[in-house]
């Protein structure tokens, strides 16, 4: 951890305050922000039902010290994704690998639902944690490109607080289910839950390839110039450089260019 938090390669770069009433908007206006955030709360169900509902399971068949063994499974299998993942350098839109991504963590709901020992649970949430890192890691970037650089951390608590409320929500809808029907009709809410996730991801698609415009801190970096030409007051005109002595006049000789004016 403090290794992480010494490493300065992954810091943002420093970028100017935006104006035009930019700090006035949220985040939230964003389209493609709401289509994450939406996903989200999804996202986080599964991630709740998935707890509540493996340690019911584990408790049925008399061994509830072993949910949390199976849980760690689970997450070491998003913990591998993430190691992998962070080392690939995948090309094309991130919005299509986020729906795969998606995809990938609804469908792996559905076994869970078949599992019926602990080892074949275990073996399922591994298969299921594979898609977990990789499409959290994928959200991120496409936070970052669907708000304005001064509102990414407010974008970001934006998905975290989507995250939460989905965690509450299938923590509560599990538990129910589980006390009434038992805890391997638990894992339907899971299913459920990535069914809507899916569904989320496949209508909102469009809204996530349609990024925010470049941003005035993104073009002070790309182009300095035509950066100053923006902030520069209306009517002042840029005033010239002076480059040194023409090379047909004092260059090579020593002289001094001629000025114009009163010395001060």
């Amino acid at each position: 951890m403090w290794w992480l938090t010494a490493q300065r390669a992954t810091e943002p770069a420093p970028h100017p305050v935006e104006r035009h009433g930019a700090a006035r908007t949220s985040a939230l206006r964003s389209p493609g922000l709401q289509v994450l955030v939406v996903a989200f709360v999804a996202t986080g169900a599964i991630f709740g039902a998935v707890d509540v509902v493996t340690v019911a399971f584990a408790e049925e068949r008399g061994h509830k010290t072993a949910s949390s063994l199976v849980l760690a499974v689970y997450a070491g299998g998003s913990c591998l994704a993430g190691a992998v993942f962070g080392m690939l350098r995948l090309k094309g839109a991130p919005a299509r690998r986020w729906v795969v991504g998606v995809l990938a963590m609804a469908v792996s709901m559905i076994p869970l639902q078949l599992a019926g020992n602990l080892t074949l649970l275990a073996v399922a949430l591994f298969v299921a944690g594979l898609a977990i890192a990789p499409t959290m890691v994928t959200t991120m970037a496409l936070v970052e490109e669907h708000v304005p650089r001064g509102k990414l951390t407010e974008g970001m608590t934006w998905t975290g607080t989507g995250l939460a409320v989905g965690v509450a929500l299938g923590t509560s809808v599990s538990g129910w289910v589980v006390a009434v029907h038992g805890a391997r009709a638990g894992y339907v809410v899971p299913g459920v839950a990535g069914v809507l996730a899916a569904l989320v991801a496949f209508l909102g698609y469009r809204r996530l390839t349609r990024p925010v415009p470049r941003r005035e801190g993104q073009r002070a970096q790309q182009d300095p110039e035509q950066s100053e030409e923006l902030e520069r007051p209306e009517g002042l005109e840029r005033p010239e450089r002076y480059d040194g002595p023409e090379r047909s006049g004092a260059s090579g000789r020593g002289e001094r260019p001629e000025r114009s004016g009163h010395l001060a």
